[in-house]
C-alpha cells in the first residue's frame, strides 16, 4: 500500500494569495468539481464529498478561525 507519512502543517500565505485560494474554493463548492490545492509544496486533491465546517477556538489571549475541509482516505 503506498501511504503518505503523516503530517500537520501550518502555512501562511499574504492576503492576497489567501483570497485567491478561498475564491478557488468556493468555484469547486459551488460547481460540485475536486479541489485541488498545493500547501507548503504538497499537492492535495479534495474529493467532492469533503465535509466542510468552520471552528472556533478561545483562550484567555487569543481567537482563531478555521475553515476546515474533512475527508477519509476511502473518499480519495
Amino acid at each position: 500500500m503506498n501511504s503518505k507519512p503523516e503530517r500537520d502543517v501550518e502555512k501562511s500565505y499574504p492576503l492576497p494569495e489567501f483570497i485567491a485560494k478561498l475564491r478557488r474554493l468556493a468555484d469547486a463548492l459551488e460547481t460540485g468539481e475536486r479541489f485541488e490545492i498545493q500547501i507548503a509544496s504538497e499537492r492535495i486533491s479534495v474529493p467532492v464529498r469533503a465535509i466542510c465546517n468552520i471552528e472556533h477556538e478561545r483562550t484567555d489571549d487569543a481567537e482563531e478561525i478555521e475553515f476546515q475541509i474533512k475527508w477519509s482516505k476511502s473518499q480519495q
